[in-house]
């Protein structure tokens, strides 16, 4: 077959402290993270946002080690792949290439360019598509194959989503009785999908298919779990004014505390490597907001990161894609709903989100207020007094 190659794509996160101003400001300067009506105002909002926003998001990181640890565990998943797929017969060189921070995606892309790939897996560590995050990375490679003609000599195939892989709904179900058994009565547990938000606009206007994907994802876990669990889906880290997918995790929590839940389990579904929204939104945040609610028998399912079934489900994907007829970058922007991908059309107010994207949460709505008040001409001044 040649020289084959697998490109592992995530978001990425700041490895030590002094990075988090620098990963900050690529993530925002990222027009599908925030869309703004003129481009010329993304960088310097995107540095306007970051020096504001620099010191609180260290503070965050602080409470989970001083840094992500994203970019380690995405390394050893892509290390145990590796293996799994020597062991199946399938030599293959692996890469990682990060949205927003090292090593990046155009970094990964000059490697296997120098090592003469030949035949290219592109797979997401997403489950499920969203434009935000697959999406984004997909419209980065697709404008890097577009202006490098030694790209288009690699025979390439993407895998736009996989959340229906029989391996990973496997990998899911054990996690998550795992920690169900570590209750007294654990059919008694109430299972708490939380997964990451999107805006309702994306799916309803832009047709993202992301909230569709997950909804059957999290029955797909439960069917192979095979429990007679109650269970909720919830969806987290919305930030801003526009209306996002519901019901919030956070007043679902409430809600169930109101109901008399004592014992729960949360089970972070669109994750599969741990960082700042399971460590520190999850563990620390959510698991707050239900001890005032009531819920004091809280456990969190950890993601898969290395989980040997989940890296044989990996390795299943990897290995059905080189056998299957090519999928290209260009049909990934169409799935479903033919989603709009890039470039976009005019311009509306938005926000997507990221593995990270969680720091700026207080800084989005500062953020906004701030854009509408330079577009008016009212107000700056007292913005800036806001974000200081």
């Amino acid at each position: 077959m040649g020289r084959v190659g697998v490109l592992l794509l995530n978001l990425g996160g700041p490895d030590k402290l002094e990075d988090v101003g620098p990963f900050l400001y690529n993530l925002f300067s990222d027009p599908e993270i925030i869309r703004l009506p003129f481009r010329w105002l993304q960088r310097p909002l995107a540095w306007f946002i970051a020096s504001r926003r620099t010191k609180i998001s260290q503070e965050n990181y602080k409470q989970i080690g001083g840094g992500s640890p994203l970019r380690r565990i995405t390394e050893a998943q892509g290390e145990a792949l590796k293996e799994q797929l020597g062991y199946l017969g399938q030599e293959a060189n692996i890469y990682v290439g990060m949205r927003y921070w090292h090593p990046y995606t155009e970094e990964a892309i000059a490697q296997l360019t120098q090592d003469n790939i030949e035949h290219l897996v592109i797979l997401p560590l997403y489950p499920q598509f969203s434009i935000s995050t697959s999406g984004s990375s997909f419209r980065l490679l697709e404008k890097l194959w577009q202006e490098d003609p030694k790209l288009q000599r690699i025979d390439y195939t993407v895998i736009p989503s996989w959340y229906k892989q029989s391996g990973y709904l496997q990998a899911m179900a054990e996690l998550i009785a795992q920690e169900l058994d570590q209750f007294p009565n654990p059919n008694e547990v109430h299972i708490f999908f939380s997964a990451h938000g999107v805006p309702k606009s994306y799916v309803e206007e832009a047709g993202d298919p992301y909230q569709q994907e997950i909804e059957e994802c999290t029955a797909l876990i439960m069917q192979t779990l095979n429990r007679s669990n109650t269970h909720t889906l919830a969806y987290q880290s919305r930030v801003g004014p526009v209306e996002w997918l519901q019901p919030y995790t956070e007043d679902a929590l409430k809600e169930l505390g109101a109901k008399g839940v004592k014992d729960l389990v949360v089970v972070p579904i669109s994750f599969v490597s741990e960082h700042i929204e399971t460590l520190q939104e999850i563990d620390i945040e959510y698991r707050e907001v239900a001890e005032e609610s009531g819920i004091h028998n809280f456990r969190r399912v950890p993601a898969p990161n290395t989980h040997p079934v989940f890296i044989k489900a990996l390795a299943d994907l990897v290995i059905d894609a080189l056998q299957k007829p090519s999928f290209k970058l260009s049909q990934a922007a169409q799935i479903k709903k033919m989603v709009k991908m890039y470039p976009q059309e005019g311009w509306q107010w938005g926000l997507t989100t990221s593995a990270e994207v969680w720091n700026g949460r207080i800084a989005m709505l500062g953020f906004i207020a701030l854009i509408i008040e330079i577009i008016t001409g009212h107000g700056l001044l007292h913005m800036i007094g806001l974000l200081q």
